[in-house]
């Protein structure tokens, strides 16, 4: 386990080793989530430009008859139960 420091400026060095592991370079966007075991440093990562037609497109397929908010919140709910249980949140 290596060390760092947190300067003045609140900088935070990262070890050489733990940039060439991740294959983070100088200018690469990190995302920081405070959780309950300390601080978790993810790569900020984009996806491509999508279009109305993309998108919309999708939903020409979906089988079943349209959710209620009920539903949807219960949905989200079992989803953030499910990460959270995984130690994402």
């Amino acid at each position: 386990m290596e060390t760092t420091r947190l300067s003045s400026k609140g900088q935070v060095v990262l070890p050489k080793a733990i940039r060439d592991a991740h294959g983070w370079a100088p200018g690469t966007e990190l995302l920081i989530e405070d959780g309950p075991n300390g601080v978790l440093l993810r790569p900020r990562t984009y996806s491509e430009p999508s279009s109305l037609e993309t998108v919309a497109g999708c939903l020409r397929d979906a089988a079943g008859p349209a959710r209620t908010d009920d539903e949807m919140d219960a949905a989200i709910r079992a989803e953030l139960r499910r990460r959270h249980d995984r130690g994402r949140y």
